[in-house]
């Protein structure tokens, strides 16, 4: 694993590399917005695996990351707010969101063709509420 020394980090500590948020499409990690964080499995002391989109071209990236180079792209100025998955809860307007109720929703089957059907599948899920009103059904 390759490190890379940081100035900000105290004595000689060496910040663990995962690797960079960036679009390979865009050659820049400007229009970057991260979708979810998670810890990783097994563990890895200052990387996790993160989400995220480029909201210039749409395309989607996950992988493992450093902790220092996904919280460069939630703190920069003039970034998106969205809905954010962070060890299991969902954020928007940067608090947690709570649950209303819980329920399941279901998804209507139809015909493919001959002898082919989708049938109809039901999901339990939650519907979570920001303090702003924003409201979003999850899967439970």
């Amino acid at each position: 694993m390759t490190t890379i020394s940081n100035a900000q980090l105290p004595g000689e500590a060496q910040r663990p590399s995962g690797d960079p948020l960036w679009c390979s499409e865009c050659q820049t990690d400007e229009h970057l917005i991260v979708e979810s964080i998670e810890a990783l499995h097994p563990p890895q002391d200052g990387l996790v695996d993160v989400s995220y989109t480029c909201v210039e071209c749409d395309n989607f990236y996950a992988h493992p990351a450093g902790v220092h180079d996904v919280a460069g792209v939630l703190n920069r100025h003039g970034q998106m707010m969205g809905v954010l998955q962070f060890g299991g809860e969902y954020f928007h307007c940067g608090a947690p969101m709570t649950s209303l109720s819980s329920g399941t929703s279901s998804i209507a089957g139809s015909e493919l063709g001959r002898h082919r059907t989708i049938h109809d599948v039901h999901l339990p899920t939650r519907l979570l509420h920001c303090a702003c009103g924003f409201q979003m059904e999850v899967p439970d």
